[in-house]
């Protein structure tokens, strides 16, 4: 038990998937896994246990942005033993050839700051995803006909942006989503040598305005759950 996580020991798997909401942890946990469990409650964050094709997982959820997901994140690595972590979520589409449904893997993701700014100093670290995990999942995206793009994206400190020039840059460069999680998942999981892999569905648009209807998107959810479980166990 920590600060934060109210699961005993052995009761979180060594493969956790993190969606932010903690009622979508449930949902995916219900939906995909065998004898799931509820392993945490502790301020709300749910966290469930069970089987996926006779495989360990732990769905959990991470909250909103990287000073919330890095509190778990810490906690599931130093704590509870977790060596791979995948980030299931949403993220806005920041390239006209990436289309609302589209599913993108995050080979990188950069960022302004994130909690762990303070450890690099000058130095401007480049967070990446595992390799084997970007190729499992994207041949279990391409699998399912899922029109998948593999490149950078954007790790956003804010959710409402009052930086619309920032915005232009990352466009330019090529970065192909925003969302506001994975540039500390993947620093972390470099400093701890586990494996990492953000799988992202593009719910809306930047530059085309488009957005996926609300009674869609659980669908859409869902197949990330599951390029995130068949990528792990590959």
């Amino acid at each position: 038990m920590t600060v934060h996580i109210g699961a005993k020991p052995g009761d979180i798997a060594e493969t956790v998937l993190l969606p932010g909401d903690p009622y979508r942890a449930k949902w995916a946990a219900e939906t995909y896994l065998e004898d799931a469990k509820l392993i945490n409650e502790v301020r709300g964050m749910l966290g469930f246990t069970g089987t996926y094709k006779g495989n360990p997982v732990t769905i959990h959820g991470s909250g909103m942005g990287m000073p919330s997901l890095s509190i778990y994140v810490n906690e599931l690595i130093k704590d509870y033993g977790a060596k791979t972590l995948i980030r299931i979520g949403s993220c806005g589409g920041m390239q006209e050839k990436v289309a609302v449904r589209d599913v993108i893997l995050a080979m990188t993701a950069t960022t302004v700051s994130t909690p762990s700014r303070g450890i690099f100093k000058e130095v401007n670290f480049a967070p990446t995803a595992d390799w084997s995990l970007i190729q499992a999942a994207y041949q279990a995206a391409t699998g399912k006909g899922t029109t998948t793009h593999v490149g950078g994206i954007y790790s956003s400190d804010v959710f409402y942006d009052e930086r619309p020039d920032l915005n232009e840059q990352m466009v330019r460069h090529g970065v192909l989503g925003v969302e506001m999680e994975a540039a500390e998942l993947y620093t972390l999981a470099a400093r701890y040598d586990c494996r990492a892999l953000a799988v992202l569905t593009v719910s809306d648009h930047l530059i085309t305005g488009a957005a996926l209807p609300s009674d869609q998107r659980e669908r859409s959810f869902g197949d990330m759950v599951e390029i995130a479980l068949e990528a792990a166990f590959a």
